[in-house]
């Protein structure tokens, strides 16, 4: 199964992004807000130039405070950036958010933002398919 079926699948609103500048209290109302647990951050909104969560918010008032809610998105962002592409398989996406230990990976064509999957997507994604396999055995079994 490849991404492009799970970018399908989701509402096509975009990606939320938030920029660069923009302090962590605002990533934090915004996450809140859209229940997400992740942004990518952009200052154009179609090229990700880093990822913020829930964990590195949380991450960082442990460390620092809430001090922390006015600095910049930049300064506490997951700048090396682990993304995909359309026409990668689900199985390695899996795969590559399993061992990183992340959640959510941009999906870019061309340099551009096209989407985003998260750990829940490729899971129900891989779950459906398994059902999908599951059934067509039981026909093939019971001979319809």
């Amino acid at each position: 199964m490849l991404v492009q079926l799970i970018l399908k699948s989701k509402p096509s609103e975009g990606v939320v992004t938030i920029a660069p500048d923009a302090s962590i209290s605002e990533a934090a109302k915004l996450l809140s807000e859209r229940k997400i647990g992740t942004v990518v951050v952009s200052s154009d909104g179609e090229h990700a130039e880093g990822i913020l969560s829930e964990r590195d918010i949380v991450r960082e008032l442990a460390q620092s405070g809430g001090g922390c809610l006015d600095k910049a998105v930049s300064s506490y962002m997951t700048r090396k950036l682990i993304t995909c592409t359309s026409h990668d398989n689900v199985g390695q996406i899996l795969r590559q958010m399993t061992e990183g230990r992340f959640r959510h990976m941009p999906v870019v064509e061309d340099d551009k933002l096209i989407g985003l999957v998260s750990l829940g997507d490729v899971v129900k994604a891989q779950l459906s398919q398994v059902a999908m396999e599951k059934d067509a055995l039981q026909g093939m079994i019971m001979g319809h």
